[in-house]
């Protein structure tokens, strides 16, 4: 069978950019593209536009291995991570591979044919359109872009000022001289606090417990004054390198040593808040540091938008809304114009795609994951994913590798398809990830399980992955690879008939 694409890639968000130009660099033979349900490029970095909107990790190591980040700020601004991404589509000639408007909805695995088929329907016009490779990159993150999460709360409706979700934010919501209330102590909370109490009344920002946070510049001194002396590349790998291992030995240490770090990172908000602030009730988690992700506090901005009266932090549960505000389990009540719930994001596997084999559907919960990137059981798909504890783009350069040697390893021993198979009765299934966070165990279900050994073991560490991916054996035994045209020339088996035996 003819197929439209060697390489179908889903997203054309960091992950999907970053596959380009790893497929054209690594395979140049193979022809791809890249569908994009929205109109725009950049993924999460186009479809949030809160106010703050910035990275929480470096753009050293959230940046890719082939283009060096050179913007002064290492913890970088939304606009700025996609002119990044815009440029580096543009420097590698990808936009002609991208097709917007293009939401991909199901794939369909054929053995036969060695082929998928995947379903995408036009945004614009609604129409559903039909593409077909041989092998499918899902570069499509893991939450849903059409809602975050929001719980249930008593009384919303009674509440005359306007409720707004992060993800959901645009440009008509008004917040200047307004008593603004932010659910949640993440990451979005921690960025937009300290930009809506520039021009708010006040904020607050209402937990029901706290969360670590860390404070730290938001340039590299060591970065920039590399630049000034060494050429940019190096320049930008030796950064690189010193802040992964940086991070590295940072979560080692909070797992190995957690009352160290507890009381370091403790001390620091301390010094931040001042002596008399209640530090225990509002920044002590229960839990310990990199149980669940920690967040980043560039430059201490929230920490001095507190200092300085302009934003609170209110440590209470939510009872129900009234007409002013906020009521709360303790007795009190926060009055608010705004209210914005940044209470997370909700998860979902491979962009929500509807995925069968050979007439089966597959439930990605059920099945195992290979290399943390593809499916046991799931022939020629592979999904970008990022790390939990460090930058996504570090394991999704990777991946994109690995995906690339893999292609090129068929290609030159004629298989057209490979297949995780995993057959070792010793291999136990765990969950995807040991994170404790809401997000997190509200969609693990949804996961699909990591083994008890590799390569069904998902490490969480860059190093060991740049040995088992970069380094490792693509033909290790469990990857089972096949060829079509050799099951279609094999001679059939010969039927046994029941026969009188022979006269001896």
């Amino acid at each position: 069978m003819t197929v439209d694409f060697d390489v179908v890639v889903v997203g054309a968000g960091i992950s999907g950019i970053g596959a380009g130009h790893h497929l054209q660099s690594k395979c140049p033979g193979r022809s791809f593209v890249i569908l994009e349900g929205r109109d725009r490029l950049g993924g999460t970095w186009d479809l949030f536009r809160y106010p703050g909107i910035r990275s929480d990790s470096d753009m050293y190591t959230l940046g890719y291995s082939f283009k060096p980040w050179t913007n002064p700020k290492a913890i970088a601004d939304g606009a700025s991570i996609l002119e990044y991404l815009e440029e580096t589509a543009r420097e590698n000639h990808l936009e002609d591979k991208i097709r917007y408007g293009h939401k991909v909805k199901r794939a369909e695995w054929s053995s036969e044919d060695a082929c998928w088929t995947v379903e995408a329907e036009r945004t614009d016009s609604g129409e559903t359109v039909h593409f077909t490779c041989s092998f499918l990159f899902m570069c499509s993150g893991y939450y849903r872009y059409e809602a975050g999460y929001t719980p249930e709360f008593a009384g919303r409706d009674d509440f005359e000022g306007r409720i707004v979700h992060p993800q959901k934010w645009t440009e008509d919501i008004d917040y200047e001289d307004k008593r603004v209330v932010v659910i949640g102590s993440g990451a979005t909370a921690v960025t937009l606090i300290p930009e809506l109490a520039k021009k708010a009344a006040h904020v607050t920002m209402l937990q029901r417990s706290p969360t670590y946070m860390v404070a730290r510049p938001d340039v590299d001194g060591i970065a920039n004054g590399l630049r000034r002396w060494l050429p940019e590349r190096i320049a930008y790998g030796i950064t690189r390198w010193k802040n992964v291992l940086l991070n590295m030995f940072f979560f080692n240490l909070s797992r190995r040593r957690p009352k160290l770090v507890k009381k370091a990172i403790l001390d620091q908000v301390s010094k931040e808040l001042g002596p008399d602030y209640d530090v225990a009730t509002h920044f002590k988690p229960r839990y310990n540091p990199w149980d669940q992700r920690m967040c980043l506090v560039p430059n201490g901005d929230l920490f001095a938008a507190v200092r300085e009266g302009h934003a609170s932090v209110v440590t209470d549960e939510i009872d129900h809304f009234t007409a002013k505000g906020i009521a709360l389990k303790s007795g009190g009540e926060l009055e608010a114009d705004l209210v914005v719930t940044a209470t997370g994001l909700q998860l979902q596997t491979l962009g929500g795609l509807e995925m069968v084999v050979d007439g089966e559907p597959v439930v990605t919960g059920e099945k195992m994951s290979y290399k943390a990137m593809m499916l046991s059981d799931v022939p020629n798909m592979a999904s970008s994913m990022g790390y939990t504890n460090a930058s996504w783009t570090l394991k999704c350069d990777l991946t994109c590798d690995y995906v690339c040697r893999l292609l090129n390893y068929m290609e030159k021993h004629g298989y057209d398809r490979c297949t995780p198979r995993q057959n070792d009765p010793t291999v136990r299934a765990e969950p995807w990830v040991d994170f404790s966070s809401g997000y997190i165990q509200r969609s693990l279900h949804l996961f699909p399980k990591q083994g008890s050994k590799k390569p069904w073991r998902l490490d969480q560490n860059y190093l060991l992955d740049i040995v088992n991916l970069g380094m490792g054996r693509v033909d290790d035994g469990v990857m089972e690879f096949a060829s079509t045209a050799d099951d279609r020339t094999a001679e059939p088996a010969v039927a046994m008939t029941d026969q009188p035996a022979a006269a001896g």
